[in-house]
Parts: C-alpha cells; structure tokens; sequence
C-alpha cells in the first residue's frame, strides 16, 4: 500500500509540474502577443480576450494546485507517515477564490466579449442580423448561462427541473408591455418544454430592443428573484448589473429572427471560443475601430433621440386629444348659454308685465285696506271699553287662584315625599325578605348535606361493628387453636419420657425414633414461630381497628353537635317565617295605603290640569285685551316660519294673534279670537296652538 501511494504521488507531481509547466508557456505567449498588441494598436479588443486567458489560466492553475495538494495529502495519509512534510518548506500562498466568484466573473468576461463581437459583425453587415448569424446564436448561449447560474431545481414527479423561464414570466407582472412576448412564446406552436419557451422570449425581446429594459426590471426586484436563484447567483449579485449595462449596447442592433420551423427545445448550449480568439496578427487598424465606435455612437444618439422624439410625439397628441375635447365641451355650453340668455330674456319681459299689473292690483287693495283698517279701528275702540271691565273681574279671579294653587302644590310636595319614603321602605322589606329566602334556602342545603353525612357515618358504624364481631370470631379461633397446640405438647411430652424408657430397652430403636421426633419438633417449632407472627399481625389490626373505632365515635360526637346546632337554626327560621308574614301583611296595608294616595295624587292632578288650563285662558284674555305689539313692515325682510324674502309678488301678513308678519302661504288660516268677533288671519303655528287648547279644554 505504501509503494502504490508513493507511485500514486510522484504521478501526481509530474502531472503537476506538467500542467504548470503548460499553463506558464501558454501565459509566456499570451503576455508576449499582449505585448505586441499594445505596441501595434492601442484601440484593438485583443488585449480582452488575453485578460480572460488569463484569468482562466489563473483559475485553472489555483484549482489544479488545491486537486494535487489534497491528493498528495492523501498518499501520505495512506503510506503511514513515512514521506516527510513538505508544506513547512513551502513559502504560503494567497487564498483562491469562491467558486461562484469565479463563475460570475468569468459568466461577464463572456458577456462582454460576446456583445462586442455581435455589435462589430452587426456594424459590419449592415447592423441587421439573422438567427443563423454565429455571433448572435453564441450570445443566446452566454446569455442563457448568465440566467442559468446557481439557478435552484425545482422537485417534480419527473424529478429536478432547472429552468430559467419561471424567473422570466416574472417580467410579464413588473412590466406590462412584456404580457404580449409572453403569450406569444406560450402559444408557439413548436415549444414543448420551458427552456424552449424561455428562448423563444429572448428572441422576442432581442427584436423588440428591450432585453436590457426587462432585465432591470428584474434585477431591481431581488427580493422575488431570490425564490429561484440561490445566494450568490450572478442575477443577485452586482455582476447582474453590469450585464444589463452591457444589453443596453444591443439597441443598436437590428435582429430579423423567424422562429418558426426552428427547434428550440432541443439545442444545446455550448459556448464557441473559436469566435473570440483573434490572430494578434491581424491588419486592423485604430482608425477604423475609432470610425466604427463614432459610428455606434451616433447611432445610440439618434435611436436615443428618436425614442425622446416619440414619447413627446405621444404627449403631444394626448394633449391635442383633450384640447378638442375641452373645445367641444365649451361650444356646447357657450350654445347652453346662449339658449339660456334669450329663455331668460323672455323671462324678464313676461316679469315686467305681470309687475306692472302687480303695481294696479296693489294700489287697489292698499285703499280697501285703508278702509277695512278704519272700520277696524272702530270696533276696536267700543271693545276696549268693555274688555276693561272684564278684565278687572278676570284678575281678581287669576288671583284666588294663584293662592289656591300654590298650597295645592305645598300638598303635593307632602304627598310626593310621603309617596318616596313608602317606596323606601318598600324596597328595604323586599331585600330583607329576599335575603331571609337565600339564609333559608341555604340552611335547608346544609341540612340535606347534614343528613346524607349522618347516614354515611351510620352505615360505617355498622361496617365497623361487622368487622371487629368477624375478628373477635378469628381471634377465640385462634386462642383455640392455641390450647390445642398446648395440649399437643403436653402430650408430646408424655409419649418423650415413655421413648426415654423405651430406649434404654431397645438403642436401636431409640435412634430411629430421635430422627423422627427431631423432624416432627422442627416442624412444629417452625409452625409456633409462624402462628406468633399471625397473632403479632391480628393483634396489629385490633389496635388499628381499635383506634378507627375510637375516632368514628368522635365524629358521632360532632355530628351530634351540629345537628343540635341545625336544630337551633331551624327554630330560628321557623321565628323568621313568622316576621316574614306578619311583614307581608304590613306590606298589603302599606299597598292599599299607597294605591289610594295614588288615586288622591291622579284627582290633584286632573285639578291642576284643569287650573293650568284655566291660567292660559286668563293669559290669552289678557293679551287681547292689551294688544299684542304688531311688527312694523319696515322690520320685518322676510317670512318668520319659511325664511323667504318679501316681494312685490309676496306681500306681507299680520297674525291676529301673536302680531308677527308671514308670507300668504304661511298665514292663509282663519280662527275667531276672543278680541275680534269674526274669523281673522291667523300664522300656521299660531293655528295649530289654539286648535289643540280648544281640544284640551273640550276633553
């Protein structure tokens, strides 16, 4: 085993040293031809392609150093120990990188090398491009690595599944415009699997001149992307960025791709570095690398300014749109507005006449209001003096009244404090007597629990009694027992001194009868020591019996004393029963006395009803007879109840009654007052007033 791992590390070595030794020549030759390309042309983009090699050379030379140190680890491990450690004489190297580091960076060199090769033969042959194109279909490819990388497999009944066309449909929900890409890729008729749907929306997206638009509108978004790439992924790391920078240079491209007839589904992914390594001998000069870049240039300008042009285009229009709109929306209304001038203008003249003959009708009922005003007057005069007489008789009556009243309401007072310290009462007897149910209710609980107590103690009583008459049997048993044991010895005694003399008879004899006699005196030793435990244990048991006893005739005791102290309680609820009817019986001569009061209480108030009614009566009389004060035309603009102004239209109404002004509508009922002997003009509120006394007063 150790000769194999020696063999096995020195291959190893000289693998090693051959790797290095290729990998350092390659780097020899790619620092020379980076050499002569700096020197020829400053401008060319060989330079990149070397800077990749290596960094690639570099990564291959770092994983390649960690394969051999871990296998040389290895051989040593098996050959025992028997090589020495080579690792102290070594000088410490640098730490290499993570994987996906290196990954992401080399998945961007590619990037970069592919979009300059596509721009450069788009340029080339006239910046339109077919799907047979190399360049592009290698794009596709590098692309399609960048969105595949440290993508998480998805479980289904098939088995893992990786593919990059979930995070895609993510762009269908961040950017509306990108919903016809996608169902366009869905409905293909060709598309089997989601890889081929995937591609067939790059190849959309590339036509459109939107993939670098849709990518950042999908890196923006890590907090969704990070259900489908793992940490570390170039789509959730800052190398995602870059890539979409280097999409935006595709806008300058020009893609005519026909997707039908094409098998998307099945192609496969590698990468052709044929097309990025360069002879560094090539004739290109920096003139036409510095005339192609000014060429790009301008194009990115004009498409830029273009794409401006058209979204001011757009604005444009949209504001042309609701300008006509607004215009024909004001045409209509200035046509509204015209028709409404001349209706109104046929208004004003048809008001001018009705006015006028307004003005006739109202100089006419102006005098015949003058005239009924006189007459008024008139009449009014030869009521006062006969209105004085009555109202002199009328206050001396209001008077006695007031008096009679005030000590009709003195006893009312009495009545009503009489009536609340009843009601106390009342209800201090009710509580009482709902507090003496509870005690009741729950002395009687107490008494059942007393008596099922009573009768459980009874039958353990019994038990007990049963048990200590059963151990009395077994112990008079076992003390028989005992004096037949005794008797059995003495016996056994008798038979000894006979075989005594026997022996002295017969030795021989007396030999076998001492084996004998010896098992039968164990035995029965053995059968003592057995019946002084059992009577050791029954003895036990009278005492614990014995004490089971004395505390059962405890506990009579006390039960005793409590249904002595239950006894006392009944005959005290028995006492309390007796309150709590002669309480009721107090109670119904209380009731009898409240409901005649409340009878007396409802005849003083008919009374004071009355009274009241009276009073307003005598109040109304007296402001007829000293005139209520009529508001003068001047104060009053406008109607007291419906708020509406005064016009020639709308003339001005007095109430008989409280002397206000109000509008024909509100004022158009008639009563007959005390004042005036025919129907006069009375307010609507004034109407509903007198309607209801005069029905209080009939009732």
């Amino acid at each position: 085993m150790a000769e194999e791992a020696e063999d096995v590390n020195n291959s190893s070595e000289d693998s090693s040293k051959e790797s290095y030794e290729i990998l350092e020549s390659w780097q020899d030759t790619a620092g020379r031809d980076t050499d002569k390309d700096k020197a020829a042309e400053e401008g060319g983009w060989s330079a990149p392609i070397l800077s990749l090699a290596r960094k690639a050379s570099e990564s291959l030379t770092s994983v390649s150093g960690n394969a051999l140190r871990s296998a040389a680890a290895v051989s040593v491990g098996l050959s025992g120990k028997q090589q020495p450690d080579t690792s102290e004489n070594n000088p410490p190297k640098t730490a290499v990188k993570d994987h996906m580091a290196v990954e992401r960076s080399n998945l961007l060199n590619m990037m970069q090398l592919s979009v300059k090769v596509l721009i450069q033969s788009a340029v080339s042959l006239g910046r339109s491009l077919d799907s047979h194109s190399p360049p592009l279909q290698q794009f596709l490819v590098v692309l399609e690595h960048c969105l595949k990388h440290a993508l998480k497999a998805k479980k289904s009944f098939i088995g893992q599944n990786k593919s990059f066309w979930a995070p895609l449909e993510l762009v269908e929900k961040l950017c509306p415009e990108s919903a016809d890409i996608a169902a366009s890729a869905r409905d293909l008729p060709g598309l089997k699997t989601c890889v081929g749907r995937a591609r067939a929306w790059l190849h959309l997206a590339l036509m459109q001149k939107k993939v670098a638009d849709y990518m950042k509108a999908l890196i923006e978004r890590k907090d969704l992307l990070s259900e489908f790439y793992e940490p570390g992924a170039l789509m959730l790391e800052e190398e995602g960025a870059v890539v979409v920078g280097l999409l935006v240079g595709l806008n300058v491209i020009d893609a005519n791709l026909c997707l039908k007839g094409e098998d998307l589904d099945s192609q496969v992914g590698v990468i052709d570095f044929s097309l990025y390594f360069k002879d560094p001998q090539s004739n290109e000069s920096p003139k036409d690398d510095g005339e192609m870049t000014a060429i790009l240039d301008q194009k990115h300008y004009i498409e830029e300014l273009n794409r401006h042009l058209s979204c001011t285009v757009t604005d444009l229009q949209a504001k042309l749109d609701s300008l006509e709109k607004a215009n024909s929306k004001l045409i209509e209304e200035m046509a509204a507005a015209t028709d409404r001038i001349q209706a109104l203008e046929e208004e004003q003249e048809q008001l001018r006449e009705e006015n006028s003959s307004i003005k006739q009708s109202s100089e006419r009922r102006v005098e015949v209001t003058k005239q009924d005003s006189e007459v008024e007057l008139e009449t009014y005069r030869q009521s006062r003096q006969g209105l004085d007489k009555m109202y002199n008789e009328v206050w001396k009556q209001y008077k006695e009244e007031k008096r009679i009243h005030q000590e009709l309401q003195k006893e009312l007072e009495l009545q009503v404090g009489m009536k609340q310290e009843m009601e106390l009462a009342m209800k201090l007897l009710a509580k009482d007597t709902h507090d003496k149910q509870d005690t009741l209710v729950a002395l009687r609980q107490q008494l059942d629990e007393v008596k099922t107590i009573n009768l459980q103690m009874f039958n353990k009583a019994q038990s007990a009694e049963s048990l200590v008459q059963q151990k009395n049997e077994i112990i008079t048993q076992l003390e028989e027992k005992i004096n037949q044991m005794g008797s059995a010895m003495k016996q056994m005694d008798e038979r000894m001194q006979s075989s005594e003399q026997g022996r002295k008879e017969a030795s021989e004899k007396d030999r076998d009868m001492k084996q004998e006699l010896t098992g039968k005196v164990e035995a029965l030793q053995r059968q003592l020591t057995d019946l002084d435990k059992h009577c050791a244990g029954l003895e036990n048991q009278l005492k614990s019996e014995k004490e089971q006893r004395q505390d059962l005739q405890r506990e009579i005791h006390r039960e005793r004393d409590t249904t002595t102290q239950l006894r006392t309680q009944l005959q005290q609820v028995e006492g309390l029963e007796k309150e709590l009817s002669d309480l009721k019986d107090e109670k119904k001569q209380l009731q009898k006395i409240c409901e005649e009061q409340e009878q007396a209480l409802q005849e003083m108030g008919l009374h004071l009803s009355q009274s009241k009614l009276k009073m307003e009566d005598c109040k109304e009389v007296n402001k007829a007879l000293k005139g209520q004060a009529w508001l003068k035309d001047d104060e009053a603009a406008q109607c007291k109840q419906c708020q509406k102004e005064f016009s020639i239209a709308r003339r001005k109404h007095h109430c008989r009654n409280c002397g206000d002004i109000y509008c024909n509508s509100c004022s158009s009922n008639e009563l007959s007052l005390p004042s005036y002997p025919k129907a006069v003009r009375v307010c609507d509120t004034c109407h509903t007033f007198l309607l209801q006394r005069s029905s209080s007063s009939s009732s």
